[in-house]
């Protein structure tokens, strides 16, 4: 218990606390919060909300929560994104082969389940209701990483192996939000020809700072070329490059918080991965391991501000949303993964992870329920500021409630501890 609470504290702790402050301050004085979210920091500048003034001209205004959940949260999705990234394209990586066929169909179902409970309950709720809420329907498809792996401990003991097919899971429902996010959430009116530019700068930065000094280097295994330049240039030429990818998906019409994704490939990595949350990791000082290890605290307090500037939800503000949510993450999450988990290892013979049992599958389904931060993220962009986008907030704020039924639901099919 002891590691999980201190896993809790080095990951999420943070969170918490902003997410709890919004919380409170909201409801004592929903004006004020609403207020400070929205203080203007720059008018007339070249990031933040673009809009028309009342002359017609287009201009940006930069905003406190347009910095925290447009420009800062790029670094916690970038850190994302390098996981993803990892797994799915290092010969190590745990989303290649065989092994991740089961977790992989699983995690289809995590997503469709949700989408059919929520847009389900919507339809026979009502054309009104369906209209209103319909646009959210991706906010139950997201998996708290960081929480779904501290309760899966909790649960199951951290060797037990439906933990690591958890965060399997949990990876692969990352890599299909981050899409989700970038097709079906556009923060504007799309503009193709800026993420062709995203793309070419980052390509001339792998060529240029990765790719042609170990072409220079030839067969030296000491990399003399490659070692000089990340010595003279260290990351500038990466960080100059995400910024430049970042202003381009920021015209684009794409989030600007999925804006650093492109830079991930093109810096120098390690040929291993060790998985999400290795503490192998550690000693990895690849560049890109590197870049990760110096965000780790900078990460941590940008998800203290997302916490504060987007859980600001009044208590009243429940509604229809808010139960749409709930089911997708409590109904069709653990059902969806139980069905499509079930459908790989038996029909399509993939199997079952060796130790692991049918009810590990649908208790972990309902772990991968907690969908707290990127849900709390979907919700924001999903609709506009108003009761809906309240409403659909305080469903992903309530969804810690799947870490206290995943505990009951332990108890319950007697799961046993693997340490």
């Amino acid at each position: 218990m002891k590691k999980a609470f201190n896993f809790l504290t080095e990951y999420s702790l943070l969170l918490i606390i902003g997410a709890l402050i919004a919380l409170v301050w909201a409801n004592i004085n929903y004006e004020s919060y609403h207020h400070f979210v929205e203080y203007p920091i720059w008018d007339h500048g070249f990031i933040g909300h673009g809009h028309y003034d009342e002359k017609g001209h287009f201009h940006r205004t930069l905003t406190l929560h347009y910095l925290v959940n447009d420009l800062l949260m790029a670094f916690f999705f970038a850190v994302a994104g390098k996981e993803v990234w990892e797994a799915v394209a290092l010969k190590s990586g745990p989303l290649r082969g065989k092994k991740a066929l089961t977790p992989l169909v699983a995690t289809s179902g995590g997503m469709f389940g949700p989408i059919a409970v929520y847009l389900g309950l919507a339809y026979f709720m009502g054309s009104d209701t369906y209209t209103a809420v319909a646009n959210g329907w991706a906010i139950p498809t997201a998996t708290d990483i960081a929480f779904s792996y501290l309760i899966g401990r909790i649960i199951f003991g951290a060797g037990h192996p439906a933990v690591r097919f958890l965060l399997l899971l949990a990876i692969a429902d990352d890599a299909a939000g981050l899409i989700i996010l970038a097709i079906f959430y556009p923060s504007g009116e799309l503009q193709p020809i800026f993420i062709l530019y995203a793309g070419l700068a980052a390509f001339l930065v792998y060529i240029l700072a990765n790719w042609l000094p170990r072409r220079l280097d030839g067969d030296d295994p000491k990399n003399p070329v490659s070692t000089k330049v990340r010595k003279r240039f260290s990351f500038w030429p990466y960080a100059i490059g995400g910024a430049i990818t970042w202003l381009c998906f920021q015209e684009s019409g794409i989030h600007p918080a999925l804006g650093l994704l492109f830079m991930i490939p093109a810096i120098p990595h390690a040929e291993t991965d060790f998985g999400f949350f290795a503490k192998e990791e550690e000693h990895e000082h690849d560049l890109l391991n590197d870049i990760e290890h110096g965000l780790k605290i900078p990460v941590e307090f940008i998800l203290f501000f997302f916490g504060l500037m987007n859980a600001g939800v009044a208590f009243s503000a429940i509604g229809d949303a808010t139960w749409l949510v709930l089911a997708g993450l409590f109904i069709g999450k653990p059902f969806g993964i139980f069905i499509c988990g079930w459908i790989a290892a038996k029909p399509l013979n993939f199997g079952m992870p060796e130790g692991m049992t049918y009810a590990d599958i649908f208790v972990l389904g309902m772990v991968a329920g907690i969908g707290f931060t990127v849900s709390l993220f979907v919700a924001s962009v999903a609709f506009d500021p108003g009761a809906v986008q309240d409403a659909a907030k305080m469903g992903a704020l309530l969804s810690f409630a799947a870490a206290i039924i995943s505990i009951v639901l332990g108890i319950l099919f007697k799961i046993k501890k693997v340490h």
